[in-house]
């Protein structure tokens, strides 16, 4: 989604307000009372337009989810609220007005009163016949947004009716309003005064002991910030506080503080940071908290255990790279028997190289042992013309750097993803996406930019750690980026893409878009068959992803066009009304799903992201990043970590380093889950298992806990089963007929369920 507006699109300024009262004194809700059309006319800004045809909608969610499925273009949201004048009389901080909004997908322009309020992003007006007067550019369409009006300002009708009406422009996918903060109230002293406690991640020291640094931020111009500083830690499931501490503050105008607080804690059981800052003449106050991480992870044992794929799909004479991930107590010594002719297995590393000439399949017995012990497991290698028969698990450059993306970056990245043993757990792809691009050249060969100066060199850089690396472009003249696409130049770029040792190509639509506007079904099928056609003949196996954001349900016809993985949806962020609305509509593509065929709800957004050089934590809570490692592996999702990975804490560790949770993921099955119940509460996912176990997950939507009870007949099991707890990795006994786990908020469990 966001890479798509990055060529077109804008986002303009967004201002709703309804007449429903919040519990503070001085709100109002903005969330109902809007009305809603399709299409274009400026007189839809005026007071003097009767809309009482229109329909109704709500703005906390896209239009396509409310009837307006596939719908690209303009629309139009009005809505009347009277704004009382009393209002002014109930703060004593500031005489301003502020409207706070949720987003808008992917442009808008605000009217009040039949007035632009304002607009994000760039609007043209021009005389021309050719324009609509409305061109659009980029904006920040995920980014709430918050205007401040005085409140002398002649555009509010104090005591009156105002119209709001917002013009909203959708260039593809989801469309419109959403999001959950909508409200407008008089600025206040939480305005006035940030408390900022999630831009970086928690550390734990040894068994208990959990560290945080926080910074509390004064935005006011003139006034000062004096007052009391409390800090708290509360246990989540009891409400006892485990620690308190006090302070006085006393703050300049603009001045930022960073303050360091440490306690203890089980490192397994939830808690909550609270900070509340107390004005010391009004006593007003701001709170702000945060989940603490709580690690459920067991550490790996210091014996040998074998982790990662237990098949292996290569065609005949390509390049055969296979690392056999492994844990224990270094050093380790790794070992393959009936490896067919033409492997071998380095027994240092356990990278297993060499190249096969005939199809056929091979049981290979793989054995790693240290001094406290051996391991040995079973791996099966297919030869034949299909490759990634689990899904490709590995890091990806965009959600963390960006266009920002350099060769010094892909390297540290490497080193990360070996250093912090992910290599050893079956992480193995290092892909550079958007932004390494230069020109073709007269020959049309593909040029890197000054930012990656020997390509190759890179590539034989990452395999020596035992990794693979993957590379971005678009079937079009431009990527979604402004960088040279692969238009015109499609063998070309497969020819140099093996030639460097390339591993994953991730084709993204981008500027195809512009050849073809309103694509039918071939349409959207040709530009990937044409890249399909160069990969084949390039002797070596790449990853094929295609991404084209889910247009014309492209899990229905991926495979046809030899896509080892297809995007089902726009481009994911770090927020619950992304993760849960793109993981939790899933189930449409389950049937599609198979060894090499794979649905892709787009990357991971754990740890440090921020597309682009500026990063910040994630903001999923811990049990949210919870909820979206166990969806992804229950949906047989590829698992691309988008973080930094040279700034691993280690909750983001312990929860990318759960052997049986990626077991999930990673079963040759290759089955993706099906949705078996969905409510406003909670839902519950279930897949089966090549060992004729089944997977299954429990996920809470609220923000409560909650019991969560799953009837075994719609599993369609009978008898007594045993219950496995894979985030925590122990046995919960036997099961028969029913069963409920208590589910934290926005969190999820998962159990195999096995005879």
């Amino acid at each position: 989604m966001k890479k798509l507006l990055i060529l077109t699109g804008i986002l303009l300024l967004f201002l709703i307000i309804s007449c429903n009262r919040t519990n503070e004194p001085n709100a109002l809700l903005l969330d109902t009372g809007w009305k809603f059309k399709t299409g274009d006319d400026p007189a839809w800004a005026t007071a003097a337009f009767n809309d009482s045809s229109w329909g109704t909608i709500d703005p906390k969610k896209i239009w396509e989810d409310q009837g307006y499925k596939g719908y690209d273009g303009f629309a139009w949201y009005r809505c009347t609220v009277l704004i009382r004048s009393s209002m002014k009389d109930e703060t004593k901080m500031t005489d301003s007005l502020q409207i706070l909004l949720g987003k808008i997908d992917d442009c808008d322009q605000v009217f009040l009163n039949g007035e632009l309020i304002g607009e994000n992003g760039k609007s043209i007006y021009t005389s021309s016949p050719a324009s609509d007067g409305f061109i659009k550019t980029q904006g920040m369409w995920n980014v709430e947004r918050r205007y401040v009006l005085a409140a002398g300002d002649p555009r509010i009708h104090w005591d009156k009716e105002n119209l709001v009406a917002v013009r909203s422009y959708d260039q593809g996918g989801a469309g419109g309003m959403f999001g959950k903060t909508f409200k407008i109230s008089m600025v206040g002293l939480g305005d006035h005064l940030k408390l900022d406690l999630t831009s970086t991640a928690f550390i734990f020291n040894g068994d208990s002991l959990v560290t945080k640094t926080f910074s509390a931020t004064s935005l006011t111009g003139t006034e000062q910030l004096k007052g009391e500083l409390a800090i708290e830690a509360i246990q989540s499931d009891n409400g006892i506080c485990i620690y308190s501490e006090r302070s006085i503050i006393d703050m300049t105008p603009h001045l930022k503080i960073e303050k360091t607080t440490s306690f203890r804690k089980s490192m397994s059981a939830p808690a909550i940071l609270r900070v509340t800052f107390t004005e010391q003449v009004t006593r007003k106050t701001v709170t702000a908290e945060v989940e603490v991480p709580y690690l459920l992870t067991p550490a790996s044992p210091a014996t040998p255990r074998i982790n990662g794929a237990k098949v292996f799909g290569v065609r005949p004479w390509s390049p055969f790279q296979y690392k056999v991930a492994a844990t224990g107590q270094p050093p380790l010594k790794y070992s393959a028997a009936d490896l067919p002719e033409g492997l071998a297995i380095n027994p240092e590393n356990g990278l297993i190289t060499g190249s096969l000439k005939k199809k056929g399949d091979y049981l290979v017995r793989l054995t790693v042992e240290n001094q406290l012990g051996y391991a040995e497991r079973e791996l099966k290698i297919v030869v034949g013309d299909l490759i990634s028969l689990t899904p490709p698990m590995g890091w990806n450059s965009w959600n963390c750097w960006g266009l920002s993306v350099s060769d010094k970056k892909i390297r540290l990245s490497a080193d990360a993803m070996k250093s912090s043993g992910l290599i050893d757990h079956g992480w193995s792809y290092i892909n550079i996406d958007d932004g390494w691009e230069d020109t073709h050249d007269k020959n049309g060969n593909i040029l890197p930019n000054s930012k990656f100066p020997n390509m190759a060199g890179l590539c034989n850089y990452v395999h020596s750690l035992g990794l693979k690396i993957g590379i971005y472009s678009s079937p079009g003249p431009r990527t979604c980026g402004g960088y040279e696409g692969s238009f015109g130049f499609e063998a070309k770029d497969a020819m140099n893409y093996a030639s460097w040792g390339i591993d994953y190509l991730k084709y993204d639509w981008c500027s195809y878009g512009n050849t073809s506007p309103e694509p039918e079904p071939e349409q959207l099928k040709k530009p990937y068959k044409e890249m399909r056609h160069a990969l084949r003949k390039a002797n070596r196996d790449i990853h094929y992803s295609l991404c084209q954001y889910g247009m014309g349900d492209v899990w229905t016809w991926g495979a046809e066009v030899d896509g080892n993985s297809w995007r089902t949806t726009g481009d994911i962020e770090d927020t619950w009304e992304s993760l849960s609305s793109i993981g939790f509509s899933q189930s449409k593509c389950s049937p599609s799903s198979a060894p090499g065929r794979w649905n892709d709800p787009d990357m991971l957004v754990v740890g440090y992201v921020g597309w682009g050089p500026a990063l910040h934590y994630t903001r999923l809570t811990p049990g949210e990043q919870y909820t979206h490692i166990t969806l992804w592996s229950l949906l047989a999702a590829p698992l691309l970590i988008g973080c930094d990975l040279e700034q691993l804490d280690p909750f983001t560790l312990n929860l990318l380093t759960n052997d049986e949770v990626l077991a999930v993921n990673q079963d040759p099955l290759g089955k993706q889950a099906i949705q078996l119940y969905k409510s406003d509460e909670y839902e519950v996912w279930a897949r089966d298992l090549e060992d004729g176990s089944m997977a299954v997950g429990l996920f809470n939507k609220t923000e409560k806990p909650l019991n969560i009870p799953v009837e075994m007949k719609s599993l369609k099991i009978e008898g007594k089963w045993s219950m496995r707890d894979v985030w925590s990795q122990c046995d919960l006994g036997k099961v028969r007929g029913h069963f409920e786990m208590k589910t934290r908020p926005h969190g999820a469990r998962m159990v195999v369920l096995s005879k």
